[in-house]
């Protein structure tokens, strides 16, 4: 995170070196440096360590809902929603002033994400709310492609560079948009993290110890929106950041829960979002790439490698315990049965154990045979006889 930001605030045009970021800072609007830096590159490094940060939280509440390492914040059709919410203005044109724009994207992601938790209350399995969501997003971006068709050169090039997402011209007003819905959202994470890691249990075991499941995904997927919708509404949807960042908390601490990994599932977001912004700034100069591709192209591959070396890891650890109870379990001594010489079942006799026995009233499970009579079972002493 440190070497990206440095990268993020020092590379460009115009080049600051690291040790004169302080001072360009602290100069302000005085020289030509220090209105870059602190009024395009500062506020765009915040932009990506927020939006980061939501976006790996917001996928580890998704996997650890759903019980799914598949699961991501694109399949609650909230970014289709966001996309199409500031697409409909531009392809209809309707004059609007610059403040509504964003209300209408977080309205937007609102929208997609409540249709998906409205349909999928239906459901109550966790593959029932990704198919839902799958639905939902494969609608949504139906209706995107028809008011791209409608829309002109211009428009389309904005509507597909916001598509792909992007931090390029973000300002310190798109920064301060952020803060209220952190507010909303921050104490509901971490209300959120114990019933996570009940949820992983399955709803049999989480109804149980008294967490009613199918609210709890509900509430948890309703977190999820909160989190991805301004993010949607300000940069764009970018790209499976939710699905890489907690599977780098995983693999970093694998025997944690979900109260552990959820801080460092954002704070992996936000190194990702970094690390991808500095190529889609500087690759391809001066021609700027938006961030979701990098991501994407970056994210992907990543993301596989990890969950098979995941895999295989969890494999390797539970197959030495797996072999000891095995082995266990086949050589385990076994103790004389009860009426047999030496622990040696007599010759065409079944072996039963000790509680069948004693259940059933005898080696074999027959009853003893009355005093006086021959049968298998030894003969009483004489004590006994006597008495009787």
């Amino acid at each position: 995170m440190a070497a990206s930001s440095v990268c993020a605030l020092s590379l460009g045009t115009p080049g600051v070196p690291p040790h004169r970021l302080v001072a360009a800072m602290l100069e302000g609007d005085t020289t030509l440096a220090g209105i870059v830096v602190t009024e395009l590159r500062v506020p765009r490094l915040v932009l990506a360590l927020v939006a980061g940060a939501c976006l790996g939280a917001a996928g580890l509440v998704l996997q650890e809902a759903l019980r799914n390492p598949l699961a991501v914040p694109e399949m609650l059709g909230v970014s289709s929603g966001a996309a199409l919410g500031v697409a409909a203005p531009l392809v209809l044109t309707l004059s609007l002033p610059a403040v509504v724009v964003p209300l209408l994207a977080i309205g937007g992601a609102a929208f997609g994400g409540g249709l998906t938790l409205l349909v999928a209350g239906v459901g109550r399995s966790p593959s029932a709310v990704l198919l839902t969501g799958a639905a939902v997003a494969a609608a949504l971006q139906a209706a995107l492609l028809v008011l791209m068709v409608m829309a002109d050169q211009l428009d389309l090039q904005l509507i597909y560079r916001y598509l792909l997402g992007s931090l390029s011209a973000r300002t310190w007003d798109d920064v301060t948009g952020l803060w209220p819905w952190l507010l909303v959202a921050a104490p509901a994470l971490v209300l959120c993290a114990p019933v996570l890691s009940v949820l992983r249990l399955g709803d049999e075991d989480a109804e149980a110890l008294g967490v009613r499941a199918h609210r709890a995904r509900l509430a948890a997927l309703a977190i999820a929106v909160v989190l991805i919708a301004p993010v949607t509404a300000v940069c764009g949807p970018v790209a499976w950041v939710g699905f890489l960042a907690p599977h780098l908390a995983r693999w970093f601490d694998p025997a944690a829960g979900a109260v552990r990994w959820l801080p460092w599932s954002a704070a992996w977001g936000a190194v990702v979002v970094m690390a991808a912004d500095v190529p889609a700034r500087l690759a391809l100069a001066p021609v700027e790439t938006p961030a979701g591709a990098w991501t994407a192209l970056l994210g992907v591959p990543a993301g596989v490698a990890l969950m098979r070396s995941g895999g295989r890891g969890r494999a390797a650890r539970r197959g030495p315990a797996a072999s000891a109870a095995v082995r266990t379990t086949l050589h385990r001594p076994r103790g004389p049965v009860p009426g047999t010489a030496d622990g040696v079942p007599p010759l065409g006799a079944p072996a039963h154990t000790g509680r069948d026995e004693s259940r059933r009233g005898g080696p074999g499970g027959a009853c003893p045979p009355p005093s006086g009579t021959s049968g298998t079972a030894p003969s009483r002493t004489s004590g006994t006889e006597d008495a009787r």
